[in-house]
């Protein structure tokens, strides 16, 4: 079902982080850091990919997503929602049901046989196209799945994520030099306030997290090693 109703950008940021905080999504530790992708450390962690195990909370986050994409970029504003390998996939199948719109996903590279195709199920030249993703952290990991969106001729001017980072510099504006516009739910300045609000963590690991997200890089150069 489409959604009718729109919360607030704040309200749907402050709900978003406390569904996260609900479920562990969130974890942060600062005397033994998480070692992120990148392989430098981070006090603090989130898996959206929680999220497919808790029906109730999926499916308000899936109807802010549609809520979010449909205000900011238009009803009528996309033709097909697209799903990055292989967090992206189940979010965007449950925003695509809700949007009544097809649905495809695109691999992270060719599968190697076959037709070797990296975008999976139907998407035509003309259509404008959703990427949907579980989070993104600087925007990298998005130009490639939007790439080959724009190869089958489609377009892709818009991708949304329930996480956005919002502590590196440049994210958005990487995003915009490729023609691609960032929405979201809640970043981690939202995840840090409900924490606080809610007591989920002692003081001086909050302060600590909130030292790492104000320079993470002076954090992780500190610490890395």
């Amino acid at each position: 079902m489409i959604p009718s109703s729109y919360p607030s950008k704040e309200e749907i940021a402050r709900l978003t982080a406390g569904m996260l905080l609900d479920i562990k999504a969130v974890d942060f530790n600062t005397e033994t850091p998480f070692t992120l992708a990148s392989g430098l450390p981070s006090p603090s962690y989130v898996d959206c990919r929680k999220l497919i195990s808790f029906p109730r909370i999926r499916s308000a986050l899936m109807d802010f997503m549609a809520c979010t994409v449909m205000r900011n970029a238009g009803l009528e504003a996309f033709d097909n929602i697209a799903g990055g390998e292989t967090a992206g996939i189940p979010f965007s199948a449950l925003v695509a049901e809700r949007m009544a719109l097809p649905m495809t996903y695109v691999r992270k590279k060719p599968k190697g046989y076959g037709r070797n195709a990296r975008i999976e199920g139907v998407m035509t030249e003309g259509q404008r196209v959703l990427l949907v993703e579980d989070l993104t952290t600087d925007g990298g990991s998005k130009l490639s799945f939007v790439d080959a969106i724009r190869d089958t001729g489609a377009s892709c001017n818009h991708t949304a994520v329930i996480f956005y980072y919002d502590i590196f510099e440049g994210t958005t504006e990487r995003l915009a030099e490729h023609g691609v516009s960032l929405h979201h739910l809640c970043t981690w300045w939202d995840v840090l306030a409900e924490a606080r609000a809610r007591g989920a963590f002692d003081a001086a690991t909050l302060d600590e997290v909130e030292e790492f997200l104000k320079a993470p890089r002076a954090w992780q150069e500190a610490r890395k090693g």
